[in-house]
């Protein structure tokens, strides 16, 4: 009590019950005493209460697909006909999708002819076939694993199996 009386400004000696009710008795004056009221101040801080590491493996997958490609495939066919003929055939002609292409030899004799030994018949046609190849894919998978520091236990049991829930919803494939 002694801590309070010199926090007022009072001597040893003086009653403190007296002196509210009816002052100083030796002086005559009447005293004030300050009535001290305690506030609360609350702060809030932001605390780390743990860690979440995210981590990301990529994989390789070899599949089969089956791929359609398609490419141009020539058949030549020779054709023999040895034949005698005045003049030169045009260089190259066309049937439909053959184009014929036509082989000259001349011949000395007492007279000069021009022999159509034969033709080359080159017919296009479209093919189309399916082919296996194999082909690499990268595959990513991601790992979420939520880490917790020792010094903030005050959360309990409840957040740590809310954590654990966190940990398998939070993994994705």
């Amino acid at each position: 009590m002694s801590s309070i009386k010199e926090f007022f400004g009072l001597t040893p000696d003086d009653n403190v019950n007296s002196n509210l009710e009816s002052g100083n008795a030796n002086t005559g004056e009447t005293r004030k005493i300050p009535i001290i009221q305690e506030q609360v101040q609350i702060n809030k801080e932001v605390v780390e209460s743990g860690s979440v590491r995210i981590s990301k493996s990529v994989h390789e997958v070899e599949e089969m697909y089956n791929i359609p490609i398609s490419y141009e495939e020539h058949e030549v066919k020779r054709v023999t006909l040895n034949q005698y003929v005045d003049t030169a055939p045009p260089a190259i002609r066309y049937e439909g999708d053959t184009m014929i292409i036509p082989i000259l030899r001349e011949e000395v004799v007492v007279q000069k002819r021009i022999v159509l030994v034969e033709e080359v018949h080159v017919t296009k046609r479209q093919v189309e076939k399916t082919v296996q190849q194999p082909v690499t894919l990268l595959k990513e998978e991601l790992n979420v694993e939520r880490r917790t520091n020792s010094t903030n236990n005050n959360l309990g049991n409840a957040n740590n199996l809310s954590n654990l829930e966190n940990n398998r919803s939070n993994s994705v494939v």
